[in-house]
């Protein structure tokens, strides 16, 4: 297989029922074990090789589907991230990334053009399922046009199979990268605003961090998928994020959902462009990306507990 001055047809060229990708990763038998996830998915593997091959030639990357993978955030990778948002938007071709949560928060900010399918600490289940998804997009299927209930349909579908590849690994040895327990990180302080709209009319954030307190302590005694509400718990978050003044990141935000990552990012691109979450970058350094509430979603958590009054709150 070929490793630089690359340069193939364009995204749905019409060459046929299969698609080509292309394969990056520095980790040799990870690179081996994508390659054979994606021949068996009857994806041709046209192009593989290390990170630095997006950095050589005069070749413009394009192609159906590329899939990266970067455990770790250097200056190299995260150069090829950058390249690769802009090549993937101009030819229209699909892109999985893999990543670790460690470099999620570098990571998550190179693709200001492009949408990715970004899997945290993945298994293979996971990468099966996101290649999936990108050969029902290439059959025909318009998952961008389901409603509303389908897409929350599908999303609890990917996490039963999320559960189900859980399951697997305690019968027997699984093969994948597993995923490290972290401390959720502080949020970090910004400067007070001039006015932030709906802070008076929130609760106060303590209560609201008591909820969640209350939350996460059910999964002492009892199965924590039994309580799985990741977009709640995010709302949760979030708004108490705001009464804070506070910036909260992906990857914290990702922790704070009580899911593993990658089905907290699906839940995060769900959210943002259903208009509950937007992404805002860091002034002052654009490597740095923050979530946070739109107006929208801020105005129905007022109205929320102001329905419900911080009385009953208290018992949430």
């Amino acid at each position: 297989m070929a490793n630089a001055d690359f340069e193939y047809a364009p995204a749905n060229s019409g060459r046929g029922a299969r698609l080509d990708a292309s394969v990056f990763s520095d980790r040799r038998l990870m690179l081996a074990e994508l390659a054979e996830d994606l021949e068996a998915a009857g994806v041709d593997v046209r192009v593989s090789g290390p990170v630095s091959t997006l950095m050589q030639g005069e070749g413009r990357l394009t192609g159906e589907l590329v899939v990266f993978d970067c455990p770790e955030a250097d200056e190299a990778t995260l150069s090829a991230l950058t390249r690769l948002d802009t090549e993937v938007a101009r030819t229209g071709a699909e892109l999985i990334v893999c990543t670790t949560i460690a470099a999620l928060d570098d990571v998550y900010p190179c693709f200001g053009r492009t949408k990715p399918q970004i899997l945290v600490d993945a298994r293979r289940a996971e990468r099966a399922v996101a290649i999936g998804q990108v050969l029902a997009r290439a059959s025909g299927a318009r998952v961008r046009e389901l409603s509303q209930e389908d897409r929350l349909t599908l999303m609890r579908l990917f996490e039963q199979v999320g559960h189900i590849a859980d399951r697997l690994e305690k019968i027997g040895p699984y093969d994948a990268v597993q995923a490290a327990v972290v401390e959720r990180p502080d949020d970090e302080p910004v400067a007070e605003p001039e006015a932030k709209r709906g802070r008076a009319e929130l609760p106060d954030a303590r209560l609201i961090r008591r909820i969640i307190r209350q939350r996460q302590l059910r999964s002492r005694y009892f199965d924590a998928n039994l309580f799985a509400d990741p977009a709640w718990d995010m709302l949760l978050d979030l708004t108490a994020a705001r009464v804070e003044d506070t910036r909260v990141s992906v990857t914290s935000l990702c922790i704070a959902s009580g899911v593993p990552p990658t089905t907290a990012l699906r839940w995060i691109t769900q959210m943002t462009q259903t208009g509950l979450l937007e992404r805002v970058e860091d002034a002052s350094d654009k490597r740095r990306a923050f979530i946070q509430l739109t107006d929208t979603a801020a105005d129905a958590m007022i109205s929320y507990f102001a329905e419900i009054g911080q009385g009953a709150a208290r018992l949430l």
